[in-house]
């Protein structure tokens, strides 16, 4: 399942060159993945409260054209791996106004608790690990 945000570039997002600067596209990212988990009926607060935490543990991005200013963005977020105590989301930020595909990128996150160590997350929480499976699946259709 792919979630689509939408987004429109602010000015303080760019850099001297008048294109978004390369940071902001990290983001734009979290942006993606907090839609996302809302859009399954849950949010990143709902886990702190219960006591799990999500830490970027990797994290990339393949820039291929620029965003600029006022560009209305698509952040399309889905996962693409959810293994033990990882998941793994892919983006993919397009331009809007042409469908142009400007930046991909990835982060992969780990299952931990408060005093960081990790958790047995599919054990402890199985509806959501399910959910976030059944996502998965229906990207794959």
């Amino acid at each position: 399942m792919k979630n689509k945000t939408t987004i429109r570039a602010r000015y303080s997002e760019t850099d001297q060159m008048g294109v978004i600067y390369h940071a902001n596209y990290f983001n734009w990212f979290e942006i993606g993945r907090t839609s996302f988990f809302r859009n399954l009926g849950y949010d990143y607060k709902k886990l702190e409260n219960k006591g799990v935490l999500l830490p970027v543990i990797d994290v990339g991005c393949k820039y291929i054209m620029s965003a600029k200013y006022d560009d209305e963005i698509i952040i399309e977020t889905y996962i693409e791996k959810l293994k033990g105590v990882k998941i793994k989301y892919k983006y993919n930020i397009i331009r809007k106004r042409d469908n142009l595909l400007l930046a991909e990128g990835y982060t992969i996150h780990a299952f931990v608790n408060k005093d960081l160590k990790p958790i047995n997350f599919k054990k402890k929480y199985n509806e959501l690990w399910n959910k976030l499976n059944e996502a998965i699946e229906k990207e794959k259709k």
